[in-house]
């Protein structure tokens, strides 16, 4: 993906959690340095705040796990 002349890292992942199915996008924003967030859908929230991690698999797994407690299939 390019955005201002600048070419993004950009990872997409699906996720089923709680029988709900979601999209992690994982972009690169600096040296060692990912943020996961949950893709907008039209109508969906935006609200979410986003996960940081060293690698993309970091990032992705920070936002699954809150995603999971936040649900109540995970453990704290």
């Amino acid at each position: 993906m390019t955005l201002g002349g600048v070419t993004l890292n950009v990872q997409r992942l699906r996720e089923t959690i709680n029988g709900r199915e979601y999209v992690i996008e994982v972009s690169n924003i600096g040296s060692n340095k990912w943020r996961a967030q949950i893709v907008r859908v039209p109508g969906g929230s935006a609200a979410l705040m986003p996960f940081y991690g060293k690698t993309p698999v970091e990032a992705a797994g920070q936002l699954s796990q809150w995603l999971a407690i936040a649900h109540g299939v995970g453990k704290c």
